[in-house]
């Protein structure tokens, strides 16, 4: 896909800068990383002050015969989730402390979905964010929420990271332009 080589920016109050999907050599994450062969290969994009994605589930990632199984659901949300980290005062990095899913449909496999994640709330230690999973050409079918909260990266885990993917920098750092 063309699209994973495009770097996509947001800025907050026009200052702070970050990535919203991961244009490094690195790419390896399960949900996002182009890189993986086996992964789902979403591309992220800001839509009035939240987060989405469109996702092709693929054969493979079916449970029951025509049903997408609960753990990609669940990851496809999370990865949403965790991005709204990026709307707000404060960006950076993000990991999982807690993730609540509540299946409201089974997902199934042959339509198009879409994500779409809100940021609801920002403490100096932890952010609360919630979405939905769709059907993408019809959002107003819920197929599963998400309910999280997320906490920033020790910086001491961004050091180790970068110290073995150097190329990351530039994913997890701001740039004060």
């Amino acid at each position: 896909m063309i699209e994973c080589y495009i770097s996509v920016y947001f800025a907050v109050f026009g200052i702070v800068k970050m990535e919203l999907n991961d244009t490094s050599s690195y790419q390896r994450c399960f949900v996002c990383g182009y890189r993986n062969p086996y992964g789902l290969h979403l591309f992220f994009r800001l839509d009035e002050n939240t987060i989405v994605a469109d996702f092709q589930p693929r054969e493979e990632h079916q449970g029951f015969p025509g049903v997408i199984h609960g753990g990609i659901v669940a990851a496809v949300l999370d990865e949403a989730l965790g991005r709204t980290s990026l709307l707000g005062d404060n960006q950076e990095w993000t990991m999982t402390g807690r993730l609540e899913v509540r299946y409201r449909r089974y997902v199934p496999y042959g339509p198009l979905l879409r994500v779409r994640a809100t940021l609801d709330s920002e403490r100096r230690r932890a952010l609360q964010a919630s979405g939905v999973l769709t059907l993408a050409n019809d959002e107003s079918v819920v197929l599963a929420e998400g309910h999280g909260t997320f906490l920033p990266l020790s910086p001491d885990a961004v050091t180790a990271i970068l110290k073995d993917y150097p190329d990351l920098r530039d994913f997890f750092e701001q740039d004060q332009s």
